[in-house]
């Protein structure tokens, strides 16, 4: 028997990551854009706002292989569990 909730669960988080990460990377692509569009002068804040939103990117998709990989996810939980 298909558990629906839990299907529903799954796509859910799904669309929401992937819609997570392809706005945070276009975001990071039009600020790396806007960083060098003044004339040859380096707008910092944008420039940070595109670190910041590739760094998103990365900690998505770290954070997805570790839930992912069931030996991470141990890992992960045990490491976790000292901490806290």
């Amino acid at each position: 028997m298909i558990d629906w909730m839990s299907f529903v669960a799954v796509a859910l988080t799904t669309l929401l990551g992937a819609g997570f990460v392809v706005t945070m990377y276009s975001l990071g692509v039009r600020f790396t854009a806007v960083s060098g569009d003044d004339d040859g002068r380096v707008n910092h804040a944008a420039r940070w706002g595109s670190y910041i939103c590739f760094g998103f990117c990365v900690l998505a998709v770290v954070i997805a292989i570790i839930l992912i990989v069931p030996f991470l996810s141990d890992s992960a939980a045990e490491i976790l569990g000292k901490l806290f």
